[in-house]
């Protein structure tokens, strides 16, 4: 193992979608214990900028491994399949007019009880489209689908933070 190794060798995971947030919490934490600056006082202080670097290093792959969004589009780099949301936004038409529909709803959202119920959708579809990412990593391994499944779930993702936007915006009022 070392600084340039993939998240999941660090994590000592295999190199797939579907992981166990619990065994990936508690490897961090033991990670992190292994690494603390503390534990290297008297190893002088290159030794402790090192474990600082392993410490930050652990969180990044940490971060990464624990949010779908992100760990999916690790994966598809990983294998290839980069995700480029800036330049490639070709979307299936079918989803295309979903999050247009969404989108609507949102901007005629007049109360929180408007905003729970697209925020219940957007959940909904959220699950479906994070079980496709799964079968089409783990199962097919096809990396270029899962590239275009992720760049929607990005489009989910900024749609809920929206979402909350507008709910803290009605909370301030």
């Amino acid at each position: 193992m070392n600084l340039q190794s993939t998240d999941f060798e660090l994590f000592d995971v295999p190199l797939r979608f579907a992981q166990d947030r619990a065994q990936l919490d508690a490897r961090w934490k033991q990670l992190q214990r292994e690494v603390h600056p503390d534990r290297f006082a008297a190893e002088g202080a290159a030794a402790q900028r090192l474990a600082m670097q392993w410490s930050a290093r652990i969180n990044e792959a940490h971060q990464r491994l624990k949010d779908p969004q992100r760990r999916a589009a690790y994966l598809c780099e990983l294998h290839g399949a980069p995700i480029e949301a800036e330049s490639n936004t070709a979307m299936p038409a079918e989803f295309l007019m979903q999050q247009m529909e969404l989108r609507e709803q949102l901007d005629a959202a007049a109360n929180a009880s408007d905003l729970d119920e697209i925020g219940r959708s957007c959940l909904f579809v959220r699950r479906e489209l994070l079980q496709k990412i799964e079968h089409q990593m783990d199962a097919e391994q096809d990396w270029r689908a899962a590239a275009q499944s992720v760049r929607a779930l990005m489009f989910l993702d900024k749609l809920a933070t929206g979402i909350e936007r507008r709910h803290e915006k009605l909370e301030s009022n």
